[in-house]
């Protein structure tokens, strides 16, 4: 019997909405027949958004979307976006797939698509290949209510108010794609950078500098040192690869129990990642007024046999429901310091949570873990103590058991997930600090590699009546591979 000890007597804090953020990227299909199709398409749309997918971002109550990159965000021009779409900019784009880019999807366009699905914009401005006035003139025309010929741009082309973006990354991946740049280097360039985007009215903008990939401890270590004081977050950016390997990543729908396994237990590489990280900000910030921000995460798969590399198009399998998972445990967890998190992508690239063809949409097994953890935004995230046995294989062991309950409104809502790929999970959940008269579950369970497609979409939400409550007691019975949401009330 596997026992969870759930204390809300005791709170780690509040589980920002943000942490369940997205990011969606001028790559392969995500922004173009993914969330944008344009006003003139046969496909239902408002002002050229598709009505599908903003109707299922509504739906899991995405708090905040990342845009234009990733790597394209330091080759992006905020001025080739604006004004008639006939006179913009067509460019190549270089980092993903050499497809022409016509800039039909510019700053109003992704504004505009903010406001349909009801979420906070986080732009990434250009450092690598952009300057400073050309990022300082970017938050002028959006931010400003001043006389300006810069704001007058933003009159001309249809906007009186000022948008009031607050959340602006200053590059992205600054040590590779983003302008190879030692860290020294970048801390004084962000300096610079941050130092011209000003606040406008009310505005106090969120400044956010480009934190490290992976491991890289001496990056924030750096950044920390020489412009912590200037920044309101740091970023991280960390992604599963089953085998660790970038030129093999492996496939994204046929793998065995044992490398299901060995990437989960890459997944939760992340939990050791983030302390280390914080140990360091903590160091230089002992009041913890810097949040860190996991603003690229997610499975990364070799692409679908068949399909332009540069896309970065894959399936997403119950695999990756647990891989969602897992994170947002770890992510609630830390909510203390995590802000904010941005999985990779939105839509049609890498761990979507929504997939289409033409006409079609399709929701991911992941996009339904967003929707059994929507229940957290912004709740109070009590202490948790998990006594578990582990799973796997012999080089792959994981803890069976993965567990968040908050509280908001007098209702808790605990998720739970059972890894196993075989084996029924039985629970015991003791409650401190919480009276419950009813539990309500709903859960999404399947087999390891089970997947959703264009023909058939097996992979659902479902009733769950596998929990029972007696009195201060939850006993609950889950299967294998599968992701449970229980609401008590």
């Amino acid at each position: 019997m596997n026992k969870i000890l759930i204390n809300a007597n005791r709170k780690k804090g509040t589980i920002n909405k943000n942490i369940y953020g997205h990011f969606s990227e001028h790559l392969g299909r995500c922004v173009y027949q993914g969330l944008y199709v344009g006003e003139d398409s046969p496909i239902e749309n408002v002002k050229g958004m598709r009505t599908d997918v903003v109707n299922a971002l509504k739906k899991i109550r995405v708090p905040l979307l990342r845009w234009p990159g990733g790597c394209f965000a330091d080759e992006y021009h905020w001025e080739d976006g604006i004004g008639e779409k006939e006179n913009r900019k067509r460019m190549v784009n270089t980092n993903w797939g050499g497809v022409v880019e016509d800039n039909s999807f510019g700053t109003h366009e992704f504004l505009e698509l903010c406001e349909q699905i009801g979420c906070e914009p986080y732009i990434n401005a250009n450092v690598g290949s952009g300057t400073v006035r050309e990022m300082a003139e970017w938050v002028e025309y959006l931010n400003s209510e001043g006389d300006s010929s810069v704001v007058q741009k933003r009159w001309a082309n249809g906007r009186k108010a000022a948008f009031n973006v607050k959340y602006w990354g200053v590059g992205n991946e600054s040590w590779g794609c983003g302008g190879n740049m030692r860290p020294e280097y970048y801390a004084d360039e962000y300096r610079r950078y941050q130092t011209y985007c000003r606040n406008y009215g009310k505005n106090k903008l969120y400044r956010i500098a480009c934190g490290a990939s992976d491991t890289d401890y001496n990056w924030t270590e750096v950044l920390m040192k020489n412009a912590g004081r200037l920044m309101d977050a740091i970023t991280l950016h960390y992604y599963t690869l089953p085998t660790g390997i970038w030129q093999n990543k492996g496939s994204a729908t046929k793998f065995d129990a044992a490398m299901y396994y060995q990437t989960l237990k890459k997944t939760l590489l992340m939990d050791e990642i983030v302390k280390n990280h914080l140990d360091i900000m903590s160091r230089y910030d002992p009041e913890h007024r810097i949040g860190l921000i996991v603003d690229e995460w997610g499975a990364w798969y070799d692409v679908e046999p068949g399909t332009n590399p540069g896309f970065l198009y894959q399936q997403n399998t119950m695999r990756d429901a647990m891989i969602a998972a897992l994170n947002f445990d770890i992510f609630n967890s830390h909510c203390d310091r995590i802000v904010m998190t941005n999985i990779a992508q939105t839509v049609n690239v890498l761990q979507a949570i929504i997939l289409t063809e033409g006409d079609k949409m399709v929701l991911t097994p992941t996009y339904h873990v967003f929707d059994l953890y929507k229940g957290h935004q912004e709740a109070e995230c009590a202490d948790i103590i998990i006594q578990t046995s582990n799973v796997g294989t012999k080089e792959h062991q994981i803890p069976m058991i993965s567990a968040t309950a908050s509280v908001k409104n007098h209702a808790m809502t605990i998720t739970l997930t059972n890894t196993s790929a075989d084996e029924k999970a039985d629970i015991e959940i003791n409650l401190e600090g919480h009276q419950a008269k009813t539990v309500a579950g709903r859960i999404l369970a399947d087999k390891i590699d089970a997947y959703n497609d264009f023909s058939s979409a097996p992979v659902q939400i479902q009733p769950f009546d596998g929990a029972v409550l007696k009195g201060s007691r939850l006993i609950v019975s889950m299967p294998p591979c599968s992701v449970a949401e229980l609401t008590l009330k």
